[in-house]
């Protein structure tokens, strides 16, 4: 079996668990499970299964997995990142196993594809397609960015290949589930977009570039593009590029669904918040304005 152990973060992930923890027997020594105190039966099936369970209070997926990069016992060649509701296609199995034990000395990491299924759906256009994330690294030569959304594992050493396969995230959950996930994540994104403005990211952040890998170039038009067009523009903007330039009609009914309710509806989200946010803040200072004009006529 290849020198590899693979870290999990869950939260109530019974219905993934399983299925997760079985696919990535195939290619690895060691999988690590670190839960944020799930109330479900997630801890159970997975130490049944034979991976290693850790707790660990949740503040965000960054630092939870750097955590997980400091604290457990992992003696293994190489470290692998996965989500509960991913999986291996049979092909990227058979080629981490070929590829790993004779990986060139130079090599620090692997970047590999990433499909997306909405509503049983493999949503292939609007930009999602192929989704390239560095995955498996040399184990102590990587780390997450600081973030609070769309966190990346950085390469501190080493040169990046590419698997020529793909992993799948198939989640089983519903649409109610979905929007309650995002509805968090717009809180998140809320956080990493005033970060952005305020210039007070981690310093320890993925190339912001159009030269660079997939997720760089990303990150590059989100930091440098979308995050200068004016509330609730932006998020229309998007959806147009996504759904027509990009082809996202493409992926039928459940691509209108995902594309729309993805690259619109929680964008708008997160810009309600973001208005929300701010008209608070006006609110607050006015008060605060109003309060010192009184005070200076009350001492006069």
């Amino acid at each position: 079996m290849n020198s590899l152990s693979i870290i999990i973060l869950t939260y109530n992930e019974e219905k993934h668990i399983e299925r997760c923890i079985r696919n990535l027997q195939r290619i690895s020594s060691q999988i690590y499970i670190v839960d944020s105190y799930s109330s479900d039966r997630t801890c159970e099936i997975a130490e049944a299964l034979g991976a290693a369970v850790y707790q660990n209070p949740w503040t965000n997926h960054a630092t939870q997995f750097n955590w997980a990069l400091e604290q457990l016992p992992i003696n293994t060649e190489w470290t692998m990142r996965m989500d509960c509701d991913e999986y291996l296609t049979e092909e990227l199995i058979a080629e981490i196993n070929e590829s790993l034990p004779v990986t060139n000395a130079a090599t620090g990491g692997f970047i590999i594809k990433r499909r997306v299924y909405f509503m049983n759906r493999w949503i292939k256009h609007g930009g999602w397609y192929p989704h390239r994330l560095l995955r498996i690294w040399r184990t102590g030569k990587a780390k997450v960015e600081e973030r609070w959304m769309d966190e990346h594992v950085v390469l501190e050493e080493g040169e990046l290949e590419s698997m020529t396969y793909d992993m799948v995230d198939h989640n089983l959950n519903d649409l109610s589930w979905w929007i309650t996930k995002h509805n968090n994540y717009a809180s998140r994104e809320l956080k990493d977009l005033i970060n952005i403005q305020q210039k007070t990211t981690s310093a320890q952040n993925v190339e912001v570039t159009l030269r660079g890998e997939q997720y760089s170039r990303k990150r590059w038009l989100k930091e440098k593009v979308y995050s200068k067009i004016p509330l609730f523009v932006r998020p229309f903007f998007y959806f147009f590029y996504r759904y027509f330039l990009l082809l996202g009609f493409l992926d039928g009914m459940p691509g209108l669904m995902w594309h729309f309710l993805q690259g619109c509806w929680y964008r708008f989200l997160v810009d309600a918040k973001m208005y929300e946010l701010k008209h608070i803040q006006h609110n607050h200072t006015s008060v605060e304005v109003q309060d010192e004009s009184v005070l200076s006529k009350s001492t006069v």
